[in-house]
C-alpha cells in the first residue's frame, strides 16, 4: 500500500532505467488506482495488480475483477500474497481460483508460497510450502499466460533477515518438483522467484542459487536507486526475471 499519483515519476525513471537490462523482465505491481496512470505514463513496460478477485462480475464490493485489471492496462498480478493470506484469511482454494480467472483472461500471474517463522522452527517449511502449492497451483495454464511462483518466507519480508543460500536452494528445489509434478514437462519452465527482503547487497548471492529465476521485490522497488542494482544483478546473472509488489521482474 505504496504509491500516489506523485509517485508516477519514480515509475517513469524505474520503467526507463530498466531498458538498459533488456534480458531481464521488469514489471511494477502498483496499487490499483495506479494501474490505469502508470500504464499510460509507461507505454510498453509491463504494469501490474497487487490481487484480483476470481469472479468476473457481481455483487463483490471493493474487490477487481481480471478483466477490470486488463481493462485498466495491466498484464500481470500477482496472488496469494502472505500479507493477503494472513490479514484477509485467503486460503489455498481462494488463492487458486484467483489465479485461474487471471490466467484465462490473458493475465500472468505471480502465485505467492512461504512458511512463517513459527512452521520454519517446527521443521515444518518445507511441508507448509508444498502444501500451499498443491492447493493453490491451477491444474491446468493457458499457453496464452505466464504462471511464475515466488517463495517469500514469511518471516523475511521487511525484516532484513533472509533464508541462507543453502535453504534458499533447498525450497526451490522442492518447488521445482511439486510444479513439475503438478504441470509436468511445462513445469520445468515456470520461473520460480525469490521474495523477502531482497535488496542491492545480497541480489547477486540470490540469483546464485540454484532454481531462482527472478526475484519479488517489496520495500526495495520503491526507489529506482534500490531497485535498479537488484535489476543489475539479475542481468549479470542472466536471470530473465525481477519483480516488485508495489511496482514484471528483474527476475
Amino acid at each position: 500500500m505504496h504509491g500516489l499519483s506523485a509517485d508516477i515519476a519514480a515509475i517513469e525513471d524505474i520503467a526507463a532505467a530498466s531498458r538498459e537490462f533488456p534480458q531481464v523482465d521488469v514489471a511494477l505491481c502498483v496499487p490499483a488506482i495506479l494501474i490505469e496512470r502508470a500504464s499510460r505514463a509507461v507505454p510498453g513496460f509491463p504494469i501490474g495488480g497487487q490481487d484480483v478477485h476470481h469472479a468476473e462480475k457481481g455483487a463483490h464490493t471493493g474487490c477487481i475483477s481480471a478483466q477490470m485489471l486488463v481493462d485498466a492496462g495491466a498484464v500481470l498480478t500477482i496472488v496469494g500474497h502472505s500479507e493477503r493470506r494472513d490479514a484477509q484469511r485467503e486460503m489455498n482454494g481462494e488463492v487458486r481460483e484467483k489465479a485461474t480467472a487471471a490466467l484465462a483472461c490473458g493475465l500472468n500471474v505471480i502465485l505467492c508460497v512461504g512458511e512463517s517463522l513459527e512452521a520454519r522452527q517446527r521443521g515444518q517449511a518445507l511441508s507448509t510450502v508444498l502444501a500451499q502449492l498443491d492447493g493453490s497451483v491451477p491444474e491446468h495454464p493457458p499457453a496464452n499466460s505466464e504462471l511464475s511462483i515466488a517463495y517469500e518466507p514469511v518471516w523475511a519480508i521487511g525484516t532484513g533477515k533472509v533464508p541462507s543460500t543453502d535453504e534458499i536452494a533447498e525450497m526451490h528445489a522442492a518447488i521445482r518438483k511439486r510444479v513439475v509434478e503438478h504441470l509436468g514437462a511445462e513445469g520445468r519452465d515456470v520461473r520460480l522467484l525469490y521474495g523477502g527482503s531482497v535488496k542491492a547487497s545480497n541480489a547477486a548471492e540470490i540469483f546464485a542459487v540454484p532454481n531462482v529465476d527472478g526475484a519479488l521485490v517489496g520495500g526495495a522497488s520503491l526507489k529506482v536507486e534500490d531497485f535498479i542494482p537488484i535489476v543489475a544483478a539479475a542481468a549479470t546473472a542472466a536471470a530473465p526475471s525481477a519483480a516488485s509488489n508495489t511496482n514484471r521482474p528483474a527476475s
